[in-house]
């Protein structure tokens, strides 16, 4: 018997469909078992590294004597909330009837750990082949157990995912308790992703707040559809100069360039391209865009959203095209869609990681969409859009650019005028349906596709016009928005990168989301509209930082090193050994700090509010908001969910807070939705934990109210 290992129980199930036959295995508790095979699942990572206490009393505080935190051996444990699901696989293991298994956890450094941690962790010896698959269609599948490779020959990138591990948890754990313990107040968190996506954040913060605006003119040379422009003049009187000598004056057209151009279709959605997107046309955070399509996905409305490949595998031609058909169908705005799909221009077996594109499923043809939430429905059609947009032609435009010379001053004028729409329709059927004007990254208004010229000509004189000046500011780089973030996450280190390297960037697409979640809970960056923005602790933070947890050069060292790791050319413990004397000459150099600097993040944060409950004054500590009497009063959480600090502090005012991506299981069916949290008192809450100690406090008491559905325009 074979027992296969897979990284998520959808997985297991296509591979179960696809060897033994849909209709030739049973369902059983924890995996899926036929004629001479098992197929069983993880939960994303089952095992995960200890606690620091496991090493010892010593580290069960936090003081400075007791750093660095550096174990001989690493110890693994099993996450509570996977303990069951690592049951049944150690169980499975130890079967007598199983004989062999099969890795068929994703094609990556991750997934390798997933498995490798599970087979050690259950004390495994039994043999393993490895399945590397990167699509889900059964034809795919049945030729990666055809063509399975000795699960060893797999052991370097199993010793690069533990490194990458294992560093993470050294530089996290020391670095964060070395700098906490030296400044004392809030939890100081450093960690080799968060801390340089902060400082990113810090240092627009410090161009915008250190920019010093300039005036400058430009000169206009108007007449009917033209609007030249000349150079920039840094005074007023340089500008009307200009205006003195052309007034009255001919203008020649000196040179005309027309060009016929092409815009090609964008590529399909990743989750990063998929959370900028629904960040700047609907608004919504990458935790939310995530939580909708992770919704979506188990509801098998849309593949997998984990993913940072753009394109399909070259055996979906024909499921896309499937599901293209079924978009036409069933999206509001596809309806009267005529399209002959290039589909080939999306498949690329060798561009596909882990896992294929985000593309919805033909299953969208069987479902309800109208009753999905509001949120899930927006991304599926955002998603569904996408795909006929890749798929789509090309927009074809002519440009023209004209020179016009007037009594010796230049001015400059371009047009474009959009030929064939394109792909272009899709989006603006998309748009219209939505009801929304899209705006770039940095919130800003795209312009209009098509700007007319008059009908110039090269040599023609032109002498009914007048000549104006505007004057303006130069502006500092815009904040970044959510979806300008992750691509500067996205982005960052990337000059840093000298091979072929299995993640770039800070963070992978399933990350990025709760790294800036973390920041803004933390306390250290904050949501203004759709702004990112730094707080005072953010900014102290960054300055007290040394440069190499800052910046993304350390996460592009790794991923080269990882790599040649991965292929044999570099031992693991020689990667090893630099993250240990990094994080030794890290607690070397950062041993005291002065009696006022202690002082940054100690105390008193802000304004103190009156418990709900016993009346006592609330402030902020090291560990977020509580109440000075102890009274058992809960702050932090509700619904399940952990709060911000401004959705605490707005409980605490009497306001009704907006939570979004809420879960509820009605009927077996697991569906998202937003409401608002209004305070109504509170109530006392007890509860077992799995450590078999009681609790108990007091938490509020909540009204309801669903936010209001914007009405369709007729």
């Amino acid at each position: 018997m074979n027992l296969c290992i897979t990284e998520k129980p959808s997985v297991a199930k296509s591979v179960a469909d696809a060897i033994l036959g849909r209709s030739n295995y049973e369902r059983k508790d924890g995996y899926f078992e036929g004629e001479n095979l098992i197929v069983s699942w993880c939960v994303g990572h089952l095992i995960e590294l200890a606690q620091p206490a496991a090493y010892g009393s010593q580290y069960e505080k936090w003081n400075y004597n007791s750093l660095p935190v550096m174990p001989e051996r690493f110890q693994h444990v099993v996450k509570e909330d996977t303990e069951e699901q690592f049951r049944v696989l150690e169980n499975l293991m130890k079967r007598n009837d199983v004989t062999e298994l099969t890795c068929a956890t994703d094609a990556g450094r991750e997934g390798e750990l997933i498995f490798r941690l599970v087979y050690d962790m259950a004390g495994c010896t039994k043999p393993f082949k490895r399945l590397w698959v990167s699509s889900m269609e059964d034809k795919a599948i049945r030729d990666g157990f055809a063509n399975m490779k000795d699960g060893h020959e797999y052991d370097n990138l199993y010793r690069s995912a533990l490194c990458r591990q294992e560093a993470d948890w050294l530089v996290g754990i020391n670095g964060t308790r070395l700098f906490t313990t030296l400044y004392g107040g809030k939890v100081l968190k450093v960690g080799r992703v968060q801390t340089p996506t902060l400082s990113m954040l810090v240092d627009r913060e410090m161009e915008i707040t250190n920019f010093k605006p300039q005036k400058y003119f430009l000169t206009h040379l108007i007449s009917d559809r033209l609007d030249a422009v000349s150079e920039k003049t840094g005074t007023k009187e340089e500008a009307d100069h200009i205006v003195l000598d052309c007034n009255g004056s001919q203008a020649t057209v000196t040179s005309l360039v027309k060009e016929k151009k092409t815009a090609s279709p964008p590529k399909l959605y990743d989750l990063t391209t998929l959370q900028r997107d629904a960040n700047r046309i609907l608004g919504f955070t990458a935790k939310q865009t995530l939580e909708y399509t992770q919704s979506l996905y188990e509801d098998k409305l849309t593949t997998y959203p984990r993913t940072d490949s753009q394109f399909l595998s070259d055996d979906m031609e024909t499921t896309a095209g499937n599901v293209i058909g079924a978009i036409c169908s069933v999206i509001p705005f596809a309806h009267d869609i005529r399209t002959q799909p290039d589909i080939r221009r999306v498949m690329n077996s060798k561009k596909v990681t882990d896992h294929h594109a985000i593309i919805p499923t033909v299953e969208i043809l069987n479902a309800d969409l109208s009753a999905l939430p509001d949120g899930e429905r927006k991304v599926l059609f955002l998603i569904a859009d996408r795909l006929l947009c890749a798929t789509g032609e090309s927009q074809e435009y002519e440009s023209v650019k004209a020179e016009i010379l007037c009594n010796g001053h230049a001015f400059q004028a371009s047009g474009r005028t959009v030929l064939k729409n394109g792909f272009k329709d899709y989006e603006q059927k998309m748009k219209d349906f939505f009801g929304v004007k899209v705006s770039n990254e940095n919130g800003e208004t795209e312009e209009e596709e098509s700007v007319f010229l008059p009908d110039l000509q090269e040599g023609m004189i032109l002498t009914d016009f007048t000549v104006r000046v505007t004057d303006h500011m130069t502006k500092a780089q815009p904040h970044f928005t959510e979806a300008s973030l992750l691509s500067a996450m996205e982005r960052a280190g990337s000059a840093d990168i000298v091979r072929e390297v299995e993640r770039k960037g800070l963070g992978t697409p399933a990350t990025r989301a709760d790294i800036i979640e973390k920041l803004v809970h933390d306390g250290f960056v904050k949501r203004e509209k759709k702004q990112m923005v730094p707080t005072a602790d953010g900014m102290k933070l960054i300055t007290i930082l040394p440069d190499v947890i800052k910046s993304p050069k350390l996460t592009a060292d790794w991923e080269n090193t990882l790599s040649q790791i991965a292929d044999g050319e570099v031992s693991a413990g020689e990667f090893m050994q630099g993250i240990k004397e990094m994080v030794n000459g890290l607690i070397r150099n950062y041993h005291e700090v002065g009696e006022e600097e202690k002082k940054m993040f100690a105390g008193d944060y802000g304004p103190s509010y009156q418990c709900p409950h016993c009346g006592g004054e609330v402030v902020k500590g090291k560990f977020g908001l509580y109440c000075k009497g102890r009274c058992g009063m809960t702050f932090g959480y509700a619904m399940g969910k952990a709060l911000s600090e401004n959705q605490v502090v707005s409980l605490l005012e009497g306001k009704k807070i907006l939570m979004k991506g809420l879960k509820s299981n009605k009927s077996g069916i697991e569906k998202t939705y937003d409401c608002y949290l209004i305070p109504d008192g509170v109530q006392p809450y007890r509860f077992n934990g799995k450590d078999g100690a009681e609790h108990s406090g007091y938490q509020y008491k909540f009204k309801i109210e669903f936010p209001k559905k914007k009405k369709k325009a007729d």
